[in-house]
């Protein structure tokens, strides 16, 4: 698998961090969803260089993650908004917060409290089955190949493939 073409690989997972797979864009999104729309805004918000920003948000506003807006024409500005796409990556971070609130947080507690405005309740994320809205725990839960798996020919081809270059490794 190489890590430049994770978005064509055939598994949703690898495409999906193709996509939002690293730290500065993650952290983009975080930012996003606390509603920063400015680029000044996620430069002062996260430390990050003017340029490895401006090449994540280039990358989310191509993939559809993100909409690039003018918001003044002299100089010309931009804010840049969650389109749908973006949105639907709303229980991914809160699924990760959640993670970050149970394993990494120290004696002060959780860094943010999450409200839902319909009943005013703190709340934690938690995910359900679509069908029978029962909680969904990982051992009650198999997985099937879908019309977008490989077959086993493809699966044996490409381990065949990867076996025969050598791999580098990381210093």
């Amino acid at each position: 698998m190489k890590w430049d073409a994770l978005e064509e690989e055939p598994c949703s997972l690898a495409r999906t961090i193709g996509v939002i797979g690293d730290r500065w864009t993650l952290l983009i999104l975080r930012e996003c969803f606390l509603r920063t729309r400015r680029f000044e805004g996620f430069q002062s918000a996260l430390g990050i260089t003017r340029h490895l920003l401006a090449e994540r948000l280039k990358k989310l506003v191509r993939q559809g993650v993100l909409r690039r807006i003018p918001y003044q024409e002299s100089p010309k500005r931009h804010e840049y908004i969650l389109t749908q796409k973006g949105l639907d990556l709303y229980p991914v971070m809160m699924a990760l917060v959640h993670w970050g609130d149970t394993h990494m947080v120290d004696e002060r507690g959780r860094p943010l409290l999450h409200e839902h405005r319909n009943c005013g309740k703190m709340f934690d994320p938690v995910m359900i089955c679509s069908e029978c809205r029962e909680p969904l725990l990982p051992k009650e839960v198999h997985t099937h190949p879908g019309p977008g798996a490989r077959s086993a020919a493809e699966r044996l081809a490409a381990q065949k493939s990867t076996k025969a270059k050598p791999r580098r490794r990381a210093a």
